[in-house]
């Protein structure tokens, strides 16, 4: 269809020409931009007739987004009209631009006349609201290619500033124009129980992504989608053996994608650790290398589901929130992750807090990893660590106020989780219960937006820098205090399923993972590459 006269003429709507070397020509193509001044026009002449036309789109259109100028001070002065709760006509508007001192740049009176004589009515005024927003969002994309091609060309540009630049831009340009529409309560409702009528049809009360915990997933209900999980605890707690359980459960028994980004640990370490609880072998044994033939061939029948699991593991150092949001997406669109873990949250950087402290970076951080979980509608489990001030007390249970720098990041999360074992601490039995707490490991849930708070009590095996259920407690204390179900050639770990406590976790239950130090052990490098499994 032919441009309209306005377009050919190259007029303003007030008689002012246009000036032919305007940048809003684009450069090298010699074409003007995306833009429909007939779709402007029938815009601002149904909101001049229509008093009630202005709340259809005032969430959908800011001034910015017509193309010419005369259109974004009228609009202006009828944001300014409904803003001070005063009536949008021809003849407020008038006075509005002359009180502002913009009625000759907006055309002046005969063009507001011209503007409420080419519509009848405002029924359609949304739909042109749609099409100014689309031609506007066209511009903006031209203008930052424009601005890349420019920076592209000029060596002295940092090429990864360059992309990250680029990214947020687009990113902005995508959350301030692409509002979500709400949506009405009989379509909720409907929704609501859609969802319900799915989850009544389930064998498992468990919702979102499995912890592989059952006494976990009965508190939480699993992972839920679009929830920022926080998980705090102080050094040697076992946070990275316990992200590392979840993650192979999810990946492995429920063959659920999961991504894993560590800023702290090498890939390479993590996967030895992983190895480590699989095959259920001594850390430090795995570490130096040496394994004797009985150990490898346990080592290589244990790890084979491992090798197939859909982990994917980023171990970028000091990796910025731009490009966490990058890697996800990517990964969300291509393997269709179903929950993230981050080791650990203090470890990344804003990338974006200028002049600010480290307590207000952590707190744009956590909301930036909460507006991440919602965006992909994925749960994200972050570590963190917390205060000393878990020391100063006599049983060295964390509480919220423990967590370090931030009280943001309590502010921001879904659930709020505290890892403890007081064995640590030398306490070696339970105050109350006058229980042994050798092997136990407590997960303490400070927060639960949409669910109880509570504490669940797990079994923590040293040697192996491991999670499991507790089911499986007695047994493995019988074996460290008796000195040996697996000490010999003929051990597997399933004999500890025929053990006389009776009450062993299942081999699917106790797939967990390690946490011991973060030494550089270059595992793979003090292998024999005869004997080795890969």
């Amino acid at each position: 269809m032919a441009e309209n006269l306005s377009d050919k003429t190259q007029f303003s709507p007030g008689g002012v020409r246009k000036n032919p070397k305007s940048p809003a020509v684009l450069q090298g193509l010699g074409k003007l931009p995306p833009r429909s001044i007939e779709a402007e026009q029938a815009v601002l002449g149904a909101l001049m007739l229509e008093k009630d036309a202005i709340t259809g789109i005032l969430d959908l259109l800011k001034p910015e987004a017509f193309y010419e100028d005369a259109h974004k001070v009228i609009y202006s002065a009828i944001i300014k009209l409904f803003g001070d709760s005063k009536p949008v006509d021809l003849v407020t508007v008038k006075n509005q631009l002359q009180s502002d001192g913009n009625l000759d740049i907006g055309g002046g009176p005969l063009y507001l006349v011209e503007l409420t004589s080419k519509v009848a009515s405002a029924a359609n005024v949304e739909y042109h609201a749609r099409i100014i927003l689309e031609k506007f969002i066209q511009r903006e994309l031209i203008k930052i290619s424009d601005k890349v091609i420019r920076d592209a060309y000029e060596d002295t540009s940092d090429i990864f500033e360059l992309l990250d630049r680029t990214e947020q831009e687009i990113f902005s340009l995508s959350q301030t124009n692409l509002r979500r529409n709400y949506m009405e309560m009989a379509q909720l409702v409907a929704i609501t129980l859609k969802n319900l009528d799915e989850l009544r049809k389930k064998d498992s009360s468990t919702t979102g992504v499995p912890s592989g915990f059952e006494e976990l997933d009965e508190l939480t209900s699993g992972w839920q989608p679009s929830d920022l999980v926080i998980l705090a605890a102080r050094p040697a707690m076992g946070k990275t053996a316990f992200v590392l359980s979840t993650a192979r459960n999810a990946a492995v028994r429920f063959k659920r994608p999961v991504a894993l980004f560590s800023l702290e640990m090498a890939a390479h370490q993590l996967v030895q650790r992983l190895i480590c609880s699989e095959a259920e072998l001594d850390a430090q044994k795995v570490r130096t290398g040496k394994l004797q033939a009985y150990e490898w061939q346990q080592l290589n029948s244990k790890i084979s589901e491992l090798t197939k699991a859909p982990i994917y593991i980023d171990d970028t150092p000091a990796l910025s929130i731009a490009d966490l949001r990058t890697k996800c997406r990517k990964l969300k669109t291509e393997k269709k992750i179903e929950l993230v873990i981050i080791d650990y949250l203090q470890l990344m950087t804003a990338g974006n807090v200028k002049g600010g402290n480290r307590e207000q970076e952590i707190a744009s951080i956590s909301r930036a990893l909460k507006e991440l979980a919602k965006e992909l509608n994925v749960p994200v489990i972050a570590l963190s660590q917390l205060s000393r001030q878990v020391e100063n007390r006599p049983d060295k249970q964390p509480q919220l106020s423990d967590l370090r720098e931030s009280g943001s990041i309590e502010q921001d999360a879904d659930m709020v989780m505290f890892l403890y074992r007081p064995e640590y601490y030398k306490i070696t039995e339970d105050p109350v219960t006058k229980e042994s707490t050798r092997g136990l490991g407590t997960v303490i849930i400070g927060k639960q937006r949409n669910g109880p708070v509570g504490s669940v009590n797990l079994q923590y095996i040293d040697k192996f820098a491991k999670f499991t259920s507790l089911s499986g407690r007695a047994a493995y204390q019988a074996d460290a205090e008796g000195g040996g179900m697996d000490s010999g050639p003929n051990f597997q770990p399933s004999d500890r399923l025929n053990s006389p406590s009776g009450t062993i976790t299942r081999p699917s239950k106790m797939n967990e993972s390690s946490d011991t130090t973060g030494e550089d052990d270059e595992y793979f490098g003090s292998l024999d590459t005869d004997s080795a499994p890969f």
